[in-house]
């Protein structure tokens, strides 16, 4: 059973449904999951095809996923599944919305995974129009959560989450943490429709910091559940912090404006275009180059 001081959503972050099972029976519950092309990449059924020198092909990939999704969903059918769009630096906002469209009628539970990057925010303002519930994944700024809120205004409580990935600022010597505090305050000055989604977590210190928040969601990777059940994790006090003086700490922005056109925002961000090529690299190292049917000079 859920303990009754943990109010935060836990999901689990993986691509392999026995991972599903086990977290329910470690748990007792579990409110949703999320995936992506890497971890799709490190099911098991995916690796063992790879140890035997056999790719997939295009649409057999995206069959995989959709089998995967299929019974995460059946386990969890309660909760939220998300399910992520391929993107690279050179795929439009169409092309993501098209996928978006295609991949929400998998499962009834599904939030899909854009980019938060000028393609995924243009694919999200018209998918959340179209009743489509998103997850807008690789934020890594207060102002890209902004522009998130500001694009999917038509959405409600519950269709739109925000995941800023806290582990993948600690890499770059900044405390992560400190952006799901200031995007939580953020919205806080207003009723946000998005859902705050810490991602990216590293260790149980930093699950408890974001659970002390009041975050209204974390995304967990298996062994971090396990270690919480081991350690028989209990709640964090109001002076429990996650303490990582070597880290610079993120400055809060009380100046942005929420009546701005969200494209004038400034949404850009390194980490984002980094992790948009490392998914999509991830997923290309999965697909089979088809060779041409005929010799290439006569084509």
């Amino acid at each position: 059973m859920r303990p009754s001081w943990i109010r935060t959503k836990l999901f689990l972050d993986g691509g392999d449904p026995q991972e599903t099972k086990d977290a329910v029976n470690l748990l007792g519950f579990l409110d949703g999951q999320t995936t992506n092309p890497t971890l799709i990449a490190r099911n098991p059924e995916v690796k063992a095809r790879l140890e035997r020198g056999e790719k997939f092909k295009k649409q057999e990939l995206l069959d995989f996923y959709k089998k995967t999704v299929r019974e995460i969903s059946a386990l969890i059918p309660e909760g939220s599944v998300s399910i992520e769009t391929y993107a690279d630096s050179k795929t439009t906002s169409d092309e993501i919305l098209e996928q978006a469209r295609e991949m929400f009628t998998w499962i009834s539970n599904a939030h899909i995974k854009m980019p938060t990057n000028r393609a995924g925010l243009e694919a999200a303002q018209k998918a959340v129009r179209s009743g489509i519930r998103v997850n807008m994944t690789l934020c890594f700024s207060q102002e890209q959560a902004a522009a998130v809120h500001m694009a999917t205004q038509s959405g409600k409580k519950g269709d739109v989450f925000v995941s800023p990935f806290i582990g993948r600022l600690d890499d770059t010597g900044l405390m992560g943490v400190d952006l799901i505090e200031n995007i939580i305050k953020m919205f806080g000055r207003g009723d946000s429709q998005v859902m705050v989604l810490a991602a990216s977590v590293r260790n149980t210190y930093q699950l408890l910091h974001v659970i002390r928040l009041g975050v209204d969601i974390v995304t967990i990777p298996f062994k971090i559940l396990e270690q919480c059940a081991k350690e028989e994790m209990s709640c964090p006090g109001n002076d429990f912090h996650y303490n990582k003086p070597e880290l610079k700490r993120i400055k809060y922005e009380p100046y942005i404006n929420f009546a701005r056109n969200w494209q004038e925002m400034n949404f850009s961000h390194p980490l984002t275009d980094r992790g948009i090529e490392l998914f999509s690299n991830d997923w290309n190292a999965l697909i089979r180059i088809e060779k041409p049917c005929f010799p290439v000079h006569l084509l």
